[in-house]
């Protein structure tokens, strides 16, 4: 383990408490319930029911809601979820804010991480934004214990709501905290600062491979 990196074991959904108390670098390993989903439609149907149109399909409040695709199966009647996946959370970008406060989340998650207007309001409600590891489906899968819930069964498999009980999943990284720090914008910040500095150094590096002459 690198110094300085603080890993946590705990118990999902994640309350307030445990959510405030983790930092933007943390390494956090899930036990418990988390719910996925891949799908715009279901973000915006989601939004839906925060205004009334249709009742929540499960209950949400203070669930860990995660960007997480999934590839399963309904056979008589059972459904099964094959693996797991994370999927790219900025797409979600325009709906977390209300989806955030509207359901007093306090985990969110997948990968690529949120925008400032997201950050601002997990900081408000109490949130934490994990990062987990892409294209580690076969290490996410092993994590499955139990298909829970589902939600929506008239939706594509892939939109649904999920239920599931994991067991060791991560570890994810806290890419950003319940205090408004994130990774992602600290690091885009640091490569403008370099910006100048390595496109000088890629001008010098063709003149030298250009033939002379």
């Amino acid at each position: 383990m690198a110094e300085g990196i603080r890993t946590h074991r705990l118990k999902f959904p994640l309350c307030e408490a445990d959510a405030r108390s983790l930092r933007a670098g943390d390494q956090v390993i899930l036990d418990g319930e988390i719910v996925v989903t891949a799908g715009l439609p279901t973000h915006q149907r989601l939004l839906g029911c925060l205004e009334g149109r249709e009742p929540m399909p499960m209950a949400l409040q203070g669930a860990s809601l995660l960007h997480i695709g999934s590839y399963s199966r309904e056979e008589q009647g059972r459904f099964e979820v094959l693996y797991i996946n994370p999927t790219t959370s900025t797409r979600f970008n325009p709906h977390m804010p209300r989806l955030i406060e509207g359901l007093g989340l306090h985990a969110v998650g997948g990968k690529g991480g949120l925008d400032a207007a997201s950050a601002q309001a997990m900081a408000r409600t109490g949130c934490v934004y994990l990062s987990f590891l892409g294209g580690g489906a076969t290490l996410h899968t092993q994590a499955i214990r139990e298909v829970l819930e589902v939600g929506w069964p008239d939706m594509l498999t892939h939109y649904r709501l999920v239920r599931l009980r994991v067991e060791g999943l991560g570890p994810a990284t806290v890419g950003i905290d319940a205090l408004g720090r994130s990774l992602y914008d600290e690091q885009t910040a640091a490569a403008q600062d370099r910006r100048a500095e390595i496109m000088a150094g890629l001008a010098r590096a063709r003149m030298t491979a250009l033939p002379p002459g």
